[in-house]
């Protein structure tokens, strides 16, 4: 049973707020106004939703068969689900087997990761167990833990049965076992900027040793201060290279580093919009001294079945994760003072539906594949535009309908 608040507060029923409280947008409607250090959050969200399709973006998209790629990797596509490629995945798959360059620029969840696994898995697996000449050897380099070990799960699945080999390079883990795993010669190893940096220091691994470098989440990776040991990493790289180049956006900073990447690169944007229109987008005007309260009565309505809540703090998050608890509520929290097995564990309780609520940080904004969430909600607002796209499209992915509540002042 969940914890009920005094009868005359609920009155034991679920609540339905009135336009006093809970406002629908539409890109075209209004709404009471809120300023996000000098944003306004309905800018936002109209931002996020406008847009005109280009010619290029409705021009028809390819089919896996239209790649040639290995029988094996053809089969587990197949096992995972994967009908037709997404549009990212369709213009960039045959740029990247082709031995170009690649700058994909994509809203999250466009199935950016598959654009770059499958050609690599295919020219990996071809080299090495078909042509027998020198294989190719790839390192994928990510801002955070959570998305280098999702890569690492999708990679994993999408080789199965091809004797191909992995490394987690990643904070918060045994460095030990790190080196150890670096050292059985892996094709591909998926790491984090630091702990990357701290392995190249201690030579257990040499970038001369690749020659396919992908840089994921770009944007974020020069965000969370980053950008310097992306430099460092660059000015390692062999000159013989494949170079892929993945991002949200592309800032002044990140132009910089993109020069001295990539080298005559073929660009494939499908920005037709910041979100999906699968996503819509609410905001919830708080009650002076009860939010939580309200954060309550949303929880116990029908459909919020799977909730994502991101908050600014750790602190925050991990106050508001005890009083839900309290309150009857399977709820857990993910931030930067949990380790990586307790952040891990946590997220696979919640994509298994253990848990009907996640609270986070930013730490899960970026990347993160769960399945099916319905909800994303803003417990604080964010700190920036992109900051409130990557949040919200955690939900209404997958051509599925999801749902993103901001609270506002």
């Amino acid at each position: 049973m969940y914890y009920q608040k005094p009868k005359n507060r609920f009155n034991g029923r679920k609540r339905t707020y009135n336009n006093a409280d809970y406002k629908r947008f539409s890109p075209r409607g209004g709404a009471h106004e809120s300023k996000l250090k000098g944003a306004d959050i309905n800018i936002f969200i109209r931002k996020a939703t406008n847009f005109t399709p280009t010619e290029e973006e409705v021009a028809s998209e390819k089919q896996f068969s239209d790649f040639n790629l290995v029988t094996p990797l053809v089969a587990n596509i197949a096992n995972k689900g994967y009908e037709v490629p997404t549009p990212i995945q369709s213009r960039a798959i045959g740029p990247i087997l082709d031995g170009r360059d690649v700058i994909g620029l994509a809203s999250t969840g466009t199935g950016k990761t598959g654009a770059f696994l499958i050609p690599l898995i295919n020219k990996i697996f071809r080299d090495k167990l078909i042509t027998g000449s020198k294989p190719h050897k790839a390192i994928v380099i990510v801002p955070t833990r959570e998305l280098a070990a999702q890569i690492i799960d999708e990679f994993k699945s999408l080789s199965v049965g091809m004797r191909m080999f992995s490394a987690l390079v990643i904070g918060g883990a045994n460095i030990r076992r790190q080196v150890q795993d670096v050292r059985r010669d892996p094709d591909i190893i998926v790491a984090t900027p630091g702990r990357l940096k701290d392995l190249i220091e201690h030579r257990a691994i040499y970038l001369n040793d690749f020659d396919c470098f992908v840089l994921d989440e770009v944007d974020l990776m020069v965000d969370i201060g980053f950008i310097e040991d992306v430099k460092y990493f660059i000015s390692l790289l062999p000159q013989n290279r494949q170079s892929l180049f993945f991002s949200a956006t592309i800032s002044t900073k990140v132009e910089g580093l993109l020069h001295s990447f990539v080298r005559n690169p073929m660009t494939v944007s499908l920005k037709k919009q910041d979100t999906s229109e699968n996503v819509n987008q609410d905001i919830i005007k708080i009650i002076p001294n009860k939010k939580v309260d309200q954060l309550h009565d949303l929880l116990i309505q029908d459909g919020f079945d799977k909730v994502l809540i991101f908050g600014k703090t750790k602190h925050g998050i991990e106050k508001l994760n005890k009083e839900l608890n309290f309150r009857g509520f399977r709820s857990g929290a993910i931030h930067g003072n949990k380790s990586q097995g307790a952040r891990q564990r946590m997220l696979q309780s919640f994509k298994r539906e253990e848990l009907q609520i996640l609270l986070a940080t930013d730490v899960a904004s970026r990347g993160l594949d769960i399945p099916d969430v319905t909800h994303v909600i803003n417990y604080d607002l964010p700190q920036t535009y992109e900051d409130y796209i990557h949040r919200i499209g955690r939900t209404g992915r997958a051509g599925k309908l999801g749902t993103a509540l901001t609270f506002v002042d």
